[in-house]
């Protein structure tokens, strides 16, 4: 069931927006050749929590044998998503993408950008470029009287249309309450099919787009999401709310 949000629960939704969107300020103003990525953790664990919310990422999952150790999802290179931090160094012409989640006052934001490492290659730009532009274009189909797959069909065109993919098996998705609500927003469809939009729907829309096939693999550790050609992959994510003529980005 798709929850559609009041006023007062959206505001609460800015408020752990507004954090995400400052933890990516943060992380991606320190990320250079040499540096860890469980620095780049513990560094946004401890802003989070000086903001009185809490990492949403830390202790997810459904097998209790191997919930996710982290604040951060930190995927480099041919990782998707879902990348543990370690102790690995991040290396010049590298790309990375960071994944935060919030909680606050019981709801929820999220958000995700992918960074530079020092220089990268003309291909990486584009890759990151067109991966930013089609989340921006399915967040301008987030309106009421839309489709949902109207928002799908936007991210899918714009990506194929500069010969890369999208990811398949992995989706964006409601959020509120919980971190991971109704409806799954694929970013690839038919426009005008799917959920009818509605003015307090709240939606975190995410391209995670391919360089090379959109099909991917999960790694040996249970949850990092890799191409399966080991090709590099770029994610851009906004928590939006439906609004009538635009959407609202509620992680900026």
């Amino acid at each position: 069931m798709v929850r559609i949000k009041t006023e007062e629960q959206i505001a609460l939704m800015r408020e752990s927006s507004k954090i995400v969107a400052d933890v990516l300020r943060l992380i991606g103003g320190t990320i250079k050749p040499g540096v860890s990525t469980a620095s780049l953790d513990r560094m946004a664990e401890e802003f989070i929590r000086s903001c009185d919310a809490i990492p949403a990422f830390k202790g997810y999952g459904h097998d209790q044998k191997n919930l996710f150790p982290a604040s951060l999802c930190i995927s480099v290179d041919e990782q998707v998503v879902h990348g543990i931090p370690s102790d690995r160094q991040l290396c010049e012409g590298e790309i990375v993408s960071i994944d935060v989640g919030v909680k606050k006052n019981g709801y929820f934001g999220d958000g995700a950008s992918t960074f530079a490492v020092g220089a990268v290659t003309a291909e990486k730009e584009r890759l990151m470029r067109v991966t930013r532009e089609s989340l921006m274009l399915g967040v301008a189909q987030a309106v009421e009287g839309n489709n949902l797959h109207d928002i799908s069909a936007a991210v899918q065109k714009h990506v194929e249309s500069a010969g890369f993919s999208v990811v398949r098996a992995l989706v964006g998705h409601g959020i509120g309450t919980e971190l991971h609500e109704d409806p799954p927003v694929p970013n690839y469809g038919k426009q005008k099919t799917g959920v009818l939009l509605k003015e307090g729907m709240a939606l975190a829309i995410e391209p995670m787009v391919n360089y090379g096939t959109y099909k991917v693999r999960v790694a040996h550790d249970g949850w990092t999401v890799q191409t399966l050609d080991g090709k590099p992959s770029a994610h851009f994510e906004h928590t939006v709310i439906v609004r009538k003529g635009s959407a609202e980005i509620l992680t900026v």
